[in-house]
């Protein structure tokens, strides 16, 4: 087990589906979390006894965005080591007709909001001895797109590529990484893939199941804490191996 007792941790989008997993894997492992999202959940997430506190902010607004990360560290003990930002998504649309304002709104989510909440987190970990951990959840469509997604993938690009620059600034203080998350099991998703509950989906992943919530969440206890002291800059894949290829699907199949 991952031992993280006295860390302070914010995560963004933490109230549910992965979020809300990574909230409570943070307690678990002993830290004190903070979690962020647009509306109050009917309960925050909780672990061994603990919650996590409750920031309401819409972090596609910088100011906003700024005020909660001062505002987490003022709950969390006055300081921050770790910040999660998962807060992000997308419904399909069509890219021949999509209107302007939607493109906007979706790379204001998952491009522009995390350095939004990075940037304030930055100065508080510049500020301490023991500097802080900033990790950013991305996805397998930043490299490889799906139908349906061009400004998602082009906003979670974008955002593999501000991880690495920012851990080029940033450094040594400041390790700054990225996780490629690839298909997830959620509760709210489960529908998406069909009465069989995903087999079929599964079955297109090398490692023949969809990601678990708790999968993300080990990987960001790994690069928040001191096994990964080392680690900045880098992009860790979460994906059971991505999708198989069509053509060895075709070939399967015959």
């Amino acid at each position: 087990m991952v031992d993280l007792s006295g860390r302070a941790v914010l995560v963004t989008g933490g109230t549910k589906g992965i979020g809300a997993v990574i909230a409570r894997a943070f307690l678990a492992a002993g830290a004190e979390v903070a979690v962020s999202a647009r509306n109050e959940p009917a309960a925050p997430p909780a672990a061994g006894g603990r919650e996590a506190r409750f920031l309401a902010a819409d972090i596609r607004d910088a100011t906003a965005a700024a005020e909660m990360v001062e505002k987490a560290a003022g709950l969390l003990g006055g300081r921050l080591d770790v910040l999660v930002n998962n807060a992000g998504g997308s419904p399909d649309a069509d890219s021949a007709t999509v209107s302007p304002r939607f493109v906007e709104r979706i790379v204001q989510l998952n491009l522009l909001a995390p350095f939004y909440v990075a940037q304030p987190a930055n100065k508080i970990m510049q500020a301490q001895e023991t500097g802080g951990s900033i990790i950013n959840i991305g996805s397998v469509s930043a490299v490889d797109p799906q139908p349906g997604t061009a400004a998602y993938t082009a906003a979670k690009a974008g955002l593999l590529a501000f991880t690495k620059a920012l851990a080029l600034e940033w450094a040594p203080k400041v390790r700054i990484n990225h996780i490629t998350t690839g298909l997830v099991l959620t509760e709210a998703a489960a529908h998406n893939y069909g009465a069989d509950g995903g087999a079929a989906t599964s079955a297109l992943i090398p490692m023949e199941r969809m990601a678990d919530p708790q999968d993300v969440a080990n990987a960001c206890l790994y690069l928040a804490g001191d096994l990964s002291s080392y680690v900045t800059g880098a992009d860790l894949a979460v994906h059971g191996g991505g999708e198989v290829p069509a053509r060895y699907v075709v070939k399967q199949k015959g």
